[in-house]
């Protein structure tokens, strides 16, 4: 089960204000006293508290409600109530809200420890003292405290980097990622190896540095929910830098660009709009096709397809560094370039009931793979022992 968690619902209600009170002062020296009822206390609020510490959502996985306490009434000699405690919801910074009924986008926080108000606590009741007059010298009544709201709402994560990586699966994705950065993916030679989103800090010269994402590997037909469907393209809205990456081992670079290109059309046309490039990665292997034929080199098709694609296209290999410092520059090129500076989305509401599915579908998927893990004592028959002696643990 993986502990990157970037989708949560919630709960939340926000504290109601305390009752104003309704008293009078009694003294044996103020045979007349007037009103001195205190006001209520304030409700708490609903804080979201952006944290650059946190990655995930994992710690509030099991949160399912979160309630801010209430004020507390007034009382006499003009006492006032007891402001509620707000509750500070921690997040990732990245996080964006959403109501979890009609999944109408609410708010975002970006900056670190950048705060929002999601749900405001009651005001507190005035006291009657408030209320005396000349004409009404002994008010009889006090306000109420404004009661509480209450909101399920939606978190999502999207992760902040500046360049996203999109290919299909074993498109050496976590190669490149493990060979300019820090980072250590999964890495190995299956599809789908990762399965969640991987962040690495690229080195540049002078001691500058940008941020790349790497995310599970999307195939054709992604968009209607095919392999890990477009679960995760959400991490990839904020990057100013989109790195196809497409093996020199495929048959048609052009085709397979193509495909990505439109299932990221399916999601969401704004990404369209972002800086493109095109790495053919894994330039270390013979070109084969299916049969075991060579296939034409990649230097003959690189400039037809510069010009067809109108986008840098650079061939590497992160197994022999073959292109890696030109493609570095050409990220950093691309990355300080005016229009690349300002990275701006606008938030479509969300299909609560899909998501929810995906994510249902998700944790039973994951409750499976626990349950296919057996251990020597949950098993209630006898273990033929003998077979395993001689490998070293009995000795």
């Amino acid at each position: 089960m993986t502990n990157f968690i970037d989708y949560v619902k919630i709960y939340c209600r926000s504290g109601k204000g305390g009752a104003g009170s309704m008293h009078f002062h009694r003294a044996k020296y103020l045979p007349k006293g007037g009103p001195d009822g205190g006001d209520g206390g304030k409700g708490g609020s609903i804080i979201l508290h952006a944290n650059r510490n946190l990655w995930t959502l994992l710690h509030l996985k099991y949160q399912k409600h979160l309630f801010a306490t209430d004020g507390g009434n007034g009382g006499d000699s003009r006492s006032f109530g007891k402001d509620g405690e707000d509750k500070i919801i921690e997040v990732p910074c990245g996080t964006v809200v959403y109501d979890g009924d009609t999944g109408e986008f609410l708010c975002e926080v970006k900056e670190h420890d950048e705060r929002i108000v999601l749900l405001k606590g009651g005001r507190g009741g005035l006291g009657n003292w408030h209320f005396r007059t000349a004409t009404n010298q002994a008010p009889r009544y006090a306000q109420p405290g404004e009661p509480a709201q209450e909101r399920n709402i939606i978190l999502q994560l999207k992760v902040l980097a500046d360049v996203g990586l999109v290919g299909f699966p074993n498109a050496g994705k976590s190669t490149l990622l493990s060979t300019v950065s820090a980072a250590k993916p999964e890495i190995a030679d299956y599809p789908f190896t990762t399965l969640t989103p991987q962040l690495g800090i690229v080195r540049y010269r002078d001691g500058q540095s940008f941020c790349m994402a790497d995310i599970p590997g999307i195939i054709e037909g992604a968009s209607e929910g095919k392999g890990l469907g477009l679960r995760f393209l959400r991490h990839i809205e904020r990057n100013a830098v989109l790195l196809f990456m497409v093996p020199a081992t495929a048959p048609d670079i052009k085709a397979e660009y193509e495909i990505l290109l439109h299932e990221l059309e399916q999601y969401n046309p704004e990404l369209l709009t972002k800086a493109r490039i095109l790495a053919i990665s894994k330039m270390d292997l013979p070109r084969l096709d299916e049969e075991g034929n060579e296939l034409p080199p990649i230097d003959d098709q690189l400039a037809l397809l510069r010009s067809q694609l109108g986008i840098p296209v650079i061939p590497i290999s992160s197994f022999t560094n073959q292109g890696i410092d030109l493609l570095k520059d050409t990220l950093w090129t691309e990355l300080n370039k005016e229009q690349n500076q300002i990275i701006e989305i606008s938030h479509a509401p969300i299909e609560v009931n899909a998501i929810e599915k995906d994510e249902n579908d998700q944790m039973e998927d994951d409750q499976e793979e626990n349950e296919e893990t057996i251990y020597l004592n949950e098993v209630e028959e006898e273990w033929d022992l003998d077979k395993y002696k001689g490998i070293g643990w009995d000795e």
